[in-house]
């Protein structure tokens, strides 16, 4: 499994970064949606951690987009946004795993396990 971080916070980038290859996993982090959609695509093996925050495109549709993919990756998005405005973001997701800023490394790693 590889695991995408799509971030534009570089201190929040690095820090799943490390923490996440610190557990021996493999890590690709974007900075921008766009640097998302240029890069290789994801596998339905892998996990993409998505900010609903991003500057270029926002996080709700990227997980749209990788949602609608052939083989669809397992998506976690991150916000530090308040509630109603997540709730607003990512009305007729269903089943979609949100964790909350600032993270805690183990709500992460347990989702991740």
């Amino acid at each position: 499994m590889v695991i995408h971080i799509v971030e534009d916070d570089p201190g929040v980038n690095e820090s799943l970064r490390v923490l996440l290859q610190a557990l021996d996993h493999v890590v690709i982090s974007h900075s921008t949606a766009t640097a998302l959609f240029t890069a290789p695509l994801p596998t339905q093996d892998d996990l993409v951690i998505v900010d609903l925050g991003l500057p270029d495109i926002d996080g709700a549709s990227v997980i749209r987009w990788l949602k609608n993919l052939s083989a669809p990756p397992r998506v976690v998005a991150i916000s530090g946004q308040s509630q109603k405005l997540i709730d607003r973001a990512l009305k007729g997701f269903q089943a979609l795993t949100v964790l909350r800023k600032p993270l805690s490394g183990d709500a992460l790693v347990s989702f991740i396990a």
